[in-house]
């Protein structure tokens, strides 16, 4: 903040008190604090209304405050860039409560530091915790029973595009993920993508009535395969998706499949590095345990 703008909110805020508290006293002073019977001047349904003072307990009520607001603009910031004589600020208060959940919790995941990722997915009170820290950090995306939805991989049928073993999840958690699609229409045409995508819609048993199969096969092998692989089956280092196994994180309708080889996709999956190793290891865990029926 600059230096005007700091002393414009002071100047503002000390001459809005004073107008305040003139106020206050001017309209009390030379008032009986006794009832009377002078009215207001006007009446509505026969009801007038009389010109009495505010209640004392109200009147100090209203000192009250005034003298509360001095004593924090005083205390903390409120004033342009004053920090206040106790020099609170958001950040610290923030800083010494993540040092008490620090020391609070470091027990708890000290427990589980040493264990593999394996292990502490199939120990209940960890998967407690991780669910916890999933449905704060990943449920936006993921939904909170982390099935997925369109664009968002489900995390419990163990199908994976970056890989679902311990390490590779603790990785994608840490680092994050960049998975780009390109998009084709330039370099195969229309007639193209429409093939490509009978052929891609085939590799999982989807009807593909009308496609030239043949033409999008030879397609696919010359542009397809450096990413998803000779047979369809993806490559878990690129994050390229399995095109055989029938599950379509973009849908699987030819309109779908065909926009996706038309226009191409980009996703992101944020780095949760933030979180710190400890919880990064439990979150990871309780991913791995999502699908660990399905292994």
């Amino acid at each position: 903040m600059s230096n005007f703008w700091s002393w414009y909110i002071i100047v503002l805020t000390v001459v809005f008190l004073v107008l305040i508290t003139w106020l206050l006293f001017a309209t009390r002073k030379g008032q009986k604090p006794d009832q009377t019977t002078q009215t207001m001047g006007h009446a509505y349904d026969g009801i007038e209304e009389y010109d009495n003072p505010l209640p004392r307990w109200w009147f100090m009520l209203f000192v009250a405050t005034l003298v509360f607001t001095v004593i924090y603009l005083i205390l903390y910031p409120g004033m342009g860039k004053f920090p206040g004589v106790l020099g609170w600020t958001q950040v610290n208060q923030y800083e010494r409560e993540v040092e008490r959940a620090e020391a609070r919790f470091e027990p708890i995941y000290a427990k589980y530091r040493d264990m593999s990722i394996a292990d502490v997915a199939r120990d209940e009170e960890a998967r407690r915790i991780g669910q916890r820290l999933f449905a704060t950090n990943c449920s936006v995306c993921h939904g909170s029973d982390a099935r997925g939805a369109y664009g968002f991989p489900n995390l419990t049928d163990n199908d994976w595009l970056w890989g679902g073993e311990p390490e590779q999840i603790l990785t994608t958690l840490r680092q994050g993920r960049q998975a780009t699609m390109a998009a084709w229409l330039p370099v195969i045409g229309e007639d193209g993508v429409r093939a490509t995508a009978a052929y891609v819609r085939s590799l999982s048993g989807l009807e593909t009535e009308g496609g030239d199969l043949e033409r999008g096969k030879q397609i696919f092998a010359t542009n397809c395969v450096a990413c998803h692989g000779p047979e369809g089956k993806g490559n878990h280092l690129l994050g390229a998706p399995n095109l055989t196994d029938d599950v379509w994180l973009y849908g699987s309708s030819t309109m779908q499949v065909e926009h996706t080889i038309r226009a191409g996709r980009n996703g992101n999956m944020p780095s949760q590095a933030h979180l710190g190793d400890d919880k990064l290891h439990m979150l990871a865990a309780y991913v791995y345990s999502l699908s660990l029926e399905d292994k």
